[in-house]
């Protein structure tokens, strides 16, 4: 179980979000120089430097995003010409994407980044280039939202790249650019020219990734533990029925893989801030602004409590809680996660992802009056970022292209680099988990400096 240090502070950490940053400015450079678009977009390290893997190009946005955030951070005018080229030079084939349910990961975090900057007045602002970017966000939250399938009842989901049947906890990320194009007035158009809301389509997936993704303890199946998190949730797209759970990366589908289970944290803390400042008339009437806000915190409580519980005391998760290896490892829960151990890989890169969460969480509930269980879900967010931001987990070998190590992409198939002399992957880092590294360390330094609370709308 996490061990929460509560005498942690956005201030007393920003000597060491700044030095992740100079390390950040570093990594980014480095991969400018050596990384050719020729051979498509970087995933994760092999020895150290970046290679792709051609299943979808859904980290391109993370690679040029990282640059935004670079130059948000204190970073020079160079880092944000790269963001800036290569977000019109590359990004154009990922707004009109109708294969993928991965918009909010590469559009937001470049389109969506310039335009957050230019409204903030971080950068000049010039009328057509917002408009340029505003329009590439409206198109990609439409055509995120016209991967659909309905399942009766009203409700429904933004199906997987697997197909109409698949429905994925990391969806709930990218539903950040349906909000996005919503506040930005747009709606997707349907045929006989059906105005469908971005917002509607928005809740809908959320409520059905709830149900059926999200368990809460209340007698679902044998495995139905409060704040677990499955991969992949199966429907039979005949009557759109529930079938079964799945898991692409996961160890099986009744236990939890961690990267999962952040984004489904991360996502749901996220929609809260963004939800609670609309219009209670911006909402559907079958899905009234108070009843959402309370689905939303309800997954959100229960998914951050099982973090909090099944993670190592550092917060750093292995990388499924159900891996086979970790029956070897005795009390492993009591101590702090050790990425060189010879049974199960840790992943740094869910942690990161889950400390921005864990810090949404508890801000939102603070903003309500809620001191004390928003202060919780703070602390352990603090915790999880003082512990992966130092060694081991932060790269500061200056040949290493990685900023945060020990990270993992799939490993049921295998893909992570095994070092010499190990049984499993370690010491390598990925190209999400660098971006999310970047985020929490520029939304925590945002706190410490006092600057704009960042979020992504």
């Amino acid at each position: 179980m996490m061990h929460i240090d509560n005498t942690l502070t956005p201030s007393g950490l920003q000597a060491q979000l700044l030095s992740l940053f100079d390390l950040s400015a570093w990594k980014i450079q480095l991969l400018q120089r050596t990384w050719e678009p020729s051979r498509g977009t970087p995933v994760f390290t092999v020895n150290g430097k970046y290679t792709s893997r051609g299943w979808t190009e859904w980290t391109r946005g993370f690679q040029f995003g990282s640059a935004i955030l670079q130059f948000d951070a204190g970073g020079g005018n160079e880092y944000l010409e790269i963001g800036r080229k290569a977000t019109l030079a590359y990004m154009a084939s990922h707004v009109s994407h109708i294969g993928v349910h991965d918009h909010g990961f590469n559009n937001i975090s470049t389109y969506g980044n310039l335009l957050r900057l230019m409204r903030e007045g971080r950068i000049p602002e010039n009328s057509w280039e917002q408009a340029f970017y505003e329009l590439a966000l409206k198109v990609s939250g439409a055509i995120q939202a016209a991967r659909w399938t309905d399942i009766g009842g009203g409700k429904g989901y933004i199906y997987s790249f697997n197909g109409p049947h698949s429905l994925f906890a990391d969806t709930i990320r990218s539903l950040r650019v349906l909000a996005v194009a919503h506040q930005l007035g747009h709606s997707l158009m349907g045929e006989k020219d059906r105005k469908i809301s971005l917002l509607e389509r928005l809740l809908r997936h959320a409520e059905t990734t709830s149900t059926y993704t999200v368990y809460f303890g209340e007698g679902r199946d044998a495995y139905d533990v409060r704040g677990r998190v499955v991969h992949e949730s199966i429907f039979n797209t005949n009557d759109g029925s529930f079938r079964c759970p799945s898991s692409q990366q996961g160890y099986s589908p009744f236990t939890t893989w961690t990267r999962g289970h952040a984004w489904i944290l991360c996502g749901y803390a996220e929609q809260l801030e963004f939800l609670a400042g609309l219009e209670p008339s911006a909402f559907p009437a079958e899905n009234p602004r108070e009843q959402v806000l309370r689905l939303f915190r309800r997954t959100a409580e229960a998914v951050a409590d099982f973090y909090i519980e099944q993670t190592p005391v550092d917060g750093i998760p292995y990388w499924d809680t159900g891996a086979p290896g970790l029956a070897h490892m005795g009390d492993y829960l009591s101590r702090p996660a050790d990425p060189f151990n010879e049974f199960e890989p840790v992943d740094s890169s869910a942690a990161v992802i889950a400390a921005q969460g864990l810090l949404r969480l508890g801000n939102y509930l603070q903003a309500g009056g809620e001191e004390k269980s928003g202060r919780r879900y703070v602390q352990a967010g603090l915790t999880v970022l003082q512990h992966v931001f130092s060694e081991p987990y932060l790269s500061t070998r200056e040949d290493h292209e990685g900023l945060i190590l020990h990270a993992v992409y799939h490993r049921p198939n295998g893909w992570d680099c095994v070092p010499p002399g190990r049984r499993i992957p370690c010491g390598e880092a990925t190209m999400w988990g660098d971006y999310h590294a970047r985020e929490a360390a520029l939304m925590v330094l945002r706190m410490a400096q006092g600057g704009p609370y960042y979020r992504f709308f």
